[in-house]
């Protein structure tokens, strides 16, 4: 039993890594650690992609007079490539509203962001009442 659970210790790895991550952008509540939660999320998912490609015993998919080779699938990894590209894209996009929200509430974490908002709420009613009592007379 446990031989055979060892046997695949990288689907281990990548559900460690994929539980980790998603704990990060659940659990916490500084958006920065949510970011790093997602990445560690998406590279758990290419992980997981690389590990279906591979075949034991499998060689490079290059043709030669042997018909009897065993070859990996090179598509897995292929499409990790462009989402390898999509996920630091992600990641930069991300990085850079955690800046915009930074620069504009002075905090990234969520609970000082959403205080802040109901505040600016509730004073943009105030107003709102104060404005339209003045022109009601």
């Amino acid at each position: 039993m446990i031989s055979s659970s060892l046997g695949v210790w990288n689907y281990w790895v990548v559900f460690l890594l994929m539980m980790i991550g998603l704990f990060l952008v659940i659990g916490k509540k500084n958006l920065l650690k949510k970011i790093v939660g997602l990445t560690i999320f998406q590279t758990s998912v290419f992980l997981l992609y690389i590990t279906f490609g591979k075949i034991q015993g499998g060689t490079a998919p290059i043709l030669n007079d042997i018909n009897d080779t065993l070859y990996s699938n090179p598509l897995p990894h292929v499409l990790i490539l462009t989402a390898i590209v999509v996920g630091v894209a992600t990641t930069a996009l991300g990085l850079s509203l955690v800046l915009r929200i930074n620069s504009e509430y002075g905090s990234i974490e969520e609970d000082d962001i959403s205080a802040q908002d109901l505040v600016d709420y509730h004073e943009l009613i105030e107003t709102n009442k104060k404005v339209s009592v003045k022109f009601k007379k």
